[in-house]
């Protein structure tokens, strides 16, 4: 080896660690200005003195416009690199034998562009809210909540385990909550915030559960224990047996955040947030979550074609749903709910059927659109009204090659089924709540009778088993306890 060999190699040697510091800084630096945000604007608001109204959009935007800096300024580092992976190891949470649960963060070409159009829609968002929630009693409040999604959406995209997608992922739950429940004096923004919360927590346990089973396959919630390989070209490193299980968690995880049937009916009731916040939850980002999730996995995927074809099966499904639906709606929320749930189910289809790049294309491009469609929805009735009273009436609906083209009966049919929502609700109520709301009210009765017998009280003569005792206790109560 020559002196220059040499000197290329050292040069090497001093530029690799270099680069990985500077995109290590500026990884954690989009992660932490939004962070810096909720805390400055809530330790205020905690001890009584909330910021002004100007001080505190002013403080959110400049968060959000740093991290969307950190983010761009990423992805050009990368490109110059060929958007090879970065990890950025920041600790181990805890370990137990061969056990770890790591807080990892990871760039890559998947990671790198979601941050920057998630944060540059937050900034929008939050400039918009500024002006749209003036004087409002929430107002601090809702940009508390902002913040905290913004940390909690870069902290789920730049996760490098599942650990830290986990956290970043409960973090869009409770915000996404709060939000609904914003105005929480009116009845039906608690009742739509419970409905989501709801939803959620039983979907979140296809997520938790994927956790449990990643920790038992490879010792570790690192993604680079299960593919290796740049997004999208990975490749899977365990069993096809488990790769199946843990894609059909995560299928089931996502359905919930994603709203797609049978667990959608949520989404149209959201919408009774605030509109920036619907804006940025089921417009663009929270709706997408899900999405991303099966993108980050798309490896495991790749490996399991049993939930590839029923992601494909349930995309298909909640896009022919939403669209017939929405078509029936008569606000126009709920339209471009029941819209953003008909593109949200063809992106699943796309995921399902291997067309990750197109995937991703078309979360950002639709995101974008339907941010501003419902930012402009106010102002649009407000035209629509203008119109009519120009017009001096109804200016008519437009085309419909339903309409156009289906008898009469089968139209009449289907506007019903649409009108009813394609009768999800009472499907889910019959089929799914009332089976297991009846096995728990047996699982009641019985440990109340396994109470009253180990309390030693005298069991009466019953034949068939302990739901005897639920009756025994039902009848003493109503006689007043008495034998």
């Amino acid at each position: 080896m020559n002196l220059l060999d040499v000197t290329t190699l050292g040069q090497s040697a001093l530029e690799l660690p270099t680069t990985h510091d500077a995109v290590s800084l500026l990884v954690i630096t989009q992660l932490a200005a939004p962070a810096a945000t909720l805390v400055a604007i809530g330790v205020p608001a905690v001890l009584g003195r909330p910021l002004s109204e100007r001080l505190t959009t002013w403080l959110v935007g400049a968060g959000f416009s740093i991290g969307l800096l950190a983010g761009l300024a990423t992805l050009c580092v990368l490109s110059l690199r060929g958007f090879a992976p970065e990890a950025v190891h920041l600790g181990t949470w805890f370990s137990v034998g061969h056990h770890e649960a790591t807080i990892d963060l990871v760039a890559d070409g998947l990671s790198v562009p979601y941050v920057c159009f998630s944060t540059g829609l937050c900034a929008l968002v939050n400039a918009f809210a500024g002006k749209y929630l003036h004087r409002e009693p929430g107002f601090t409040r809702f940009f508390l909540l902002l913040a905290l999604f913004g940390t909690g959406m870069n902290l789920m995209v730049l996760a490098g385990s599942i650990d830290v997608l986990f956290a970043g992922w409960e973090f869009l739950g409770i915000s996404s909550t709060l939000l609904i429940g914003f105005f929480h004096d009116r009845t039906n923004a608690a009742k739509a915030a419970v409905r989501a919360f709801i939803t959620y927590r039983i979907c979140d346990v296809g997520l938790l559960t994927a956790g449990v089973m990643v920790h038992r396959a490879v010792g570790s919630g690192d993604f680079e224990r299960l593919f290796s390989g740049a997004w999208p070209n990975g490749h899977c490193l365990v069993p096809a047996t488990t790769a199946t299980v843990i894609s059909l968690l995560l299928v089931f995880a996502a359905m919930g955040k994603s709203a797609q049937v049978p667990f959608s009916n949520w989404l149209p009731m959201a919408m009774e947030g605030p509109t920036p916040s619907s804006a940025i939850f089921y417009g663009a980002l929270s709706i997408h979550a899900g999405a991303y999730v099966l993108l980050r996995c798309e490896s495991l995927l790749e490996a399991a074609p049993v939930a590839r074809l029923l992601l494909v099966l349930i995309g298909v499904g909640t896009a022919l749903h939403a669209a017939a639906v929405g078509r029936v709606q008569t606000d126009l929320k709920s339209m471009l709910a029941y819209a953003s749930m008909t593109q949200a189910g063809i992106i699943f289809a796309e995921i399902g059927l291997g067309l990750r790049v197109v995937a991703l294309v078309h979360i950002v491009s639709h995101a974008i659109l339907r941010s501003l469609q419902i930012l402009r929805s106010p102002s649009a009735l407000h035209d629509r009204h203008e119109l009519e009273a120009a017009l001096g009436g109804h200016p008519g609906g437009g085309k419909s090659w339903l309409r156009d083209n289906l008898p009469p009966a089968a139209q009449a049919w289907l506007y019903r089924v649409s009108l009813e929502r394609g009768f999800e609700e009472m499907a889910v109520m019959r089929l799914i709540v009332g089976p297991i709301w009846r096995l728990l009210q047996r699982i009641a009765t019985a440990e109340q009778a396994w109470t009253v017998w180990l309390g030693g009280e005298k069991p009466a003569l019953r034949v068939g088993g302990p739901p005897m005792f639920g009756r025994r206790i039902r009848s003493r109560a109503q006689s007043g306890g008495e034998e």
